[in-house]
């Protein structure tokens, strides 16, 4: 026990702060959610270490505060903030910019051959195959059904 005492009693705020923002990098590598609430009960342990009573103050003080405060955030983390893992799924095309296009409406710049031409959408120009093979003439308006690449798939617009 006393050599316990003598590894853990120069316990400070500063070892605490440091483990927090190791985790804090940890979880931005990860992705995760749960180091960020571990991160966070380190952060609070430090606080607790710099104004906590020199009774409560010391490593046993410390790990008791950290491992309750780490098991109820991590508790917290997986229910209540459970949607934070989720939010990724609210923005399907997050990220996907071709996936934006699908269902926007363009205008044909350059008369199609053998199904495949040019499209203007918004103020970006594209190439662009007819899912169905047809050549519209320049000035139809079409929409976009699919992408392949950077090629929009679109349909004559009705």
């Amino acid at each position: 026990m006393e050599a316990m005492n003598e590894l853990l009693w120069p316990l400070t705020f500063w070892h605490w702060l440091a483990l927090g923002l190791i985790l804090l990098s940890i979880e931005m590598a990860v992705g995760t959610f749960d180091l960020l609430w571990i991160a966070i009960a380190a952060g609070s342990t430090a606080i607790f270490a710099a104004i906590a009573p020199a009774g409560l103050a010391e490593w046993q003080g410390q790990l008791i505060f950290f491992a309750v405060a780490a098991t109820g955030l991590l508790i917290l983390g997986r229910t209540v903030f459970a949607g934070m893992r989720r939010l990724a799924g609210d923005h399907p095309t997050l990220n996907r910019r071709m996936a934006r296009t699908v269902g926007q409406r363009g205008l044909v710049i350059a008369g199609f051959s053998g199904g495949v031409g040019r499209v203007k959408l918004g103020d970006t120009e594209w190439s662009a195959e007819t899912v169905d093979g047809s050549n519209p003439a320049e000035g139809t308006s079409v929409v976009v059904e699919d992408t392949v690449g950077n090629v929009l798939r679109i349909r004559m617009a009705s």
